[in-house]
């Protein structure tokens, strides 16, 4: 395990922590001793009782970060075993040894050093071995804790580095999905100019000036999937610039823009695919007169986005499968990966024209991203 993670680790096995269950179960242990003493009908002395049970938890926990670094240094499942074993064992001795020798020495102590009556080597052994088992016991506890404790460590590292590469990956999808806009509306206006090239020069300058610009924009916010609503209006009304100079007269365009609604983050470039679809289907059929009605509002926790058009509407089996999907399936993409399902993307005929309605989170600018402007690149 790198240092750093043995930094984290060791810092969850806080000495405090580990007196702390040491002192409660050297309270527990020593009332029991005491009652114990007591049922054999003699009169224990009880801090007599009290130190030889405090010396029993508190050298556990003293040795307990240090039993627990060698267990994370030397993991018996990873590979190692031929070292880790021959470790363990000389670890789980010297513990032994240790803890027996603070546990002697504290009888000696109460003794006010009289010998035992078979004399002090019988009666180190005879402590070492009375407690061998247990104190085994115990160091293989602290190992045990310690590799499920790595473990544990480990799998929420590998979770968080799991859940980092999805988000990456869904970065990179939407990254994608955006780049399949750009082109797609940079292809029709080129057409367009194109054609008015032949017709009318002063309007494929103009065009060709707003392009520059509306190209400047969406470079300067192409990092990011979401901006304030006022500037993909903003990016929208450069786009609706090109459009009035390709249609004239023939093309109507009005904003309701509600107030509290211009912080509020969108999906960048999400209103641009929405109107020249309007313009596409909605009013370029047609040698009348179109409009179009671009309307944003706040519905409690939602933000609404509405975009009329005066065309002709659909066929009905055309409406179902636009609203099962097919159609603007980037736009519907996007906002699934952004929103999850807390999203509504629907299609609709409406008296004298054609509605698009989505209704996303309402999230001002300052709880996600800085807003972005756009500038000189």
């Amino acid at each position: 395990m790198p240092d750093s993670a043995n930094v984290a680790f060791r810092s969850r096995i806080s000495l405090p922590l580990l007196f702390l269950i040491a002192t409660a179960f050297g309270i527990s242990s020593t009332i029991q001793a005491y009652l114990l003493v007591l049922v054999g009908g003699e009169q224990p002395i009880l801090w007599h009782v009290a130190l030889l049970n405090t010396v029993y938890w508190y050298v556990p926990a003293l040795m307990a970060p240090v039993i627990m670094e060698l267990a994370t240094r030397f993991q018996v499942g990873r590979g190692g075993w031929r070292v880790a074993i021959p470790v363990h064992i000389a670890g789980a001795f010297t513990y032994s040894i240790v803890h027996t020798a603070a546990m002697f020495g504290a009888r000696i102590a109460l003794m006010n050093g009289e010998p035992p009556s078979r004399g002090w080597w019988w009666a180190a052994q005879t402590e070492y071995l009375k407690q061998l088992d247990w104190l085994l016991m115990t160091y293989l506890f602290l190992v045990g804790l310690a590799h499920a404790l790595a473990y544990r460590k480990e799998s929420e590292e590998q979770a968080l580095d799991s859940a980092h590469l999805q988000t990456r990956l869904v970065e990179a999808r939407l990254q994608a999905l955006q780049r399949q806009l750009h082109p797609h509306f940079l292809f029709n206006t080129l057409n367009a100019i194109a054609g008015l090239m032949r017709t009318d020069v002063e309007s494929a300058d103009r065009m060709i000036d707003r392009l520059g610009e509306l190209l400047r924009m969406t470079l300067n916010s192409s990092h990011v999937q979401e901006i304030p609503l006022r500037d993909d209006l903003e990016m929208l009304q450069k786009y609706l610039d090109i459009e009035q100079a390709r249609f004239g007269p023939r093309l109507e365009v009005t904003m309701d823009i509600a107030p509290d609604t211009v912080d509020a983050m969108v999906p960048n470039f999400l209103l641009q695919p929405l109107v020249e679809n309007a313009v596409r289907h909605g009013i370029a059929p047609h040698a009348r007169p179109g409009h179009i009605a671009v309307n944003t509002e706040r519905d409690g926790l939602q933000l609404v986005l509405r975009i009329v058009d005066s065309g002709d509407g659909v066929q009905p089996h055309r409406l179902t499968l636009l609203n099962q999907g097919v159609g603007l399936a980037n736009t519907r993409t996007r906002l699934q990966y952004l929103y999850r399902d807390n999203y509504s993307f629907r299609f609709d005929n409406i008296e004298g024209g054609f509605e698009v309605r989505i209704g996303i989170p309402f999230a001002q600018a300052t709880t996600r991203l800085a807003p972005l402007t756009a500038g000189a690149a």
